[in-house]
């Protein structure tokens, strides 16, 4: 079962159409400031990039769906 699992995700993750410098860029023009962290995660069945940006206003969190590069969310983060 482990196998067909990772498989799976392998063949999913070969076909993703954008990658986290551009994950970074999409995020970038929503929430100006410097990137903290950059991971991928997989949520409510999409794969999502997930962006730490930090500002003069705070943390953000923000979410961008790897397969359309479309943001997912917007989240201020507690410091």
């Amino acid at each position: 079962m482990r196998d067909i699992y990772y498989r799976l995700w392998d063949d999913y993750w070969r076909t993703y159409r954008i990658n986290s410098e551009a994950a970074i860029q999409i995020a970038s023009e929503r929430v100006p400031g410097r990137v903290e962290k950059v991971r991928i995660d997989y949520k409510n069945n999409l794969l999502i990039y997930e962006v730490d940006i930090r500002n003069d206003t705070g943390l953000y969190k923000v979410e961008v769906n790897a397969d359309t590069g479309k943001i997912l969310k917007i989240e201020r983060k507690s410091d």
